[in-house]
């Protein structure tokens, strides 16, 4: 029996040290949560305007003439580090999709990357897909080592997301996407993840993102239809339409992949804090258990103490 009770007394201690390090991760998951929450408030303001202008060209029928444009020479676009605006509009037959998949480059996060794995399974399934037809860009270790194991095109991965990610972090990831359409590493852009919408809830998106047209923007929660509605389609442009879109089309791309990546670490830091949440309750569940099975056992072998204490006094006796 001294023997079981110092095994229980080990598992109580174990479990508390379990306890103790799921807490503190909960603690800094909340914390993470909270931080990018703010900056992603602050964010908004300037998406919802890009995005806006972007649909306001779109009902000008400036984004009507991708079949015509012809982009810059590869040569220009390997000189700079200037993103070809007018190469988002190139549309041409689709012989392979290419699929932004945002994952963590870490687990203890729940659901959140097999929720994400999973339904871009299915939207590749969906559209009678096969592996030589896709090509994943990979953002975050899960998503680039899973798609890998499984046959599939990765032909570059980012790692290393930083906790709350900045803006100019985005520019060369959003130039290397651009860069892999213009080779016609693929033919059409979507950009998968899992978008926040609160500390227990996360709900998969797929957005197209290239080519950009009339018929894929302007449809996510930060247009503002009303503006829309009292807005003129009537531009004058100086100093040409050209070099208009050639600004706003790489701040529109970019806007489109930070924002991403931006709503799924929040998702990520809730979806931890969930998950370091329910460890944490978990262990103290255990502890309970173990504790009252430690009672138990130490009041069985007290009683049995004081009956062969008591026998042996009779038998004295």
């Amino acid at each position: 029996m001294g023997a079981s009770l110092q095994e229980i007394k080990r598992r109580i201690s174990s479990t508390k040290k379990t306890e103790q390090i799921t807490g503190a991760m909960q603690m800094v998951s909340t914390a993470k949560l909270s931080q990018i929450q703010r900056h992603t408030t602050s964010y908004q303001v300037y998406a919802k305007k890009i995005r806006s202008v972007i649909t306001h060209l779109a009902k000008s029928h400036l984004l009507d003439g991708g079949a015509s444009i012809t982009p810059r020479p590869k040569e220009a676009n390997e000189n700079d580090d200037q993103i070809d605006g007018l190469s988002m509009l190139v549309k041409r037959p689709v012989k392979h999709t290419g699929i932004v998949v945002i994952t963590s480059d870490r687990g203890l996060v729940g659901s959140y990357n097999s929720n994400v794995i999973k339904q871009t399974l299915e939207l590749i399934s969906g559209g009678n897909h096969s592996t030589e037809d896709v090509v994943i860009i990979a953002i975050g270790g899960t998503g680039a080592d899973f798609f890998k194991k499984r046959g599939y095109k990765v032909p570059f991965e980012f790692r290393g997301v930083k906790d709350i990610p900045k803006f100019r972090e985005t520019h060369q990831l959003v130039k290397k996407i651009i860069d892999m359409y213009d080779d016609e590493t693929y033919d059409e852009l979507f950009v998968c993840y899992n978008h926040f919408v609160n500390s227990l809830t996360s709900e998969f998106r797929a957005e197209p993102m290239l080519p950009i047209s009339a018929m894929n923007v302007g449809n996510d929660d930060l247009t503002d239809d009303g503006e829309q509605e009292g807005f003129s389609a009537e531009y004058e442009m100086e100093p040409s339409e050209d070099a208009i879109l050639e600004v706003v089309l790489p701040q529109y791309a970019a806007s489109l992949i930070y924002g991403a990546i931006l709503d799924a670490k929040t998702s990520e830091h809730g979806s931890s804090s969930m998950a370091m949440k329910s460890a944490t309750d978990n262990a103290k569940d255990v502890i309970s258990s173990l504790e009252l099975q430690y009672n138990r056992a130490r009041q069985s072998a007290i009683t049995t103490e004081i009956t062969e204490i008591t026998g042996a006094q009779a038998a004295l006796d």
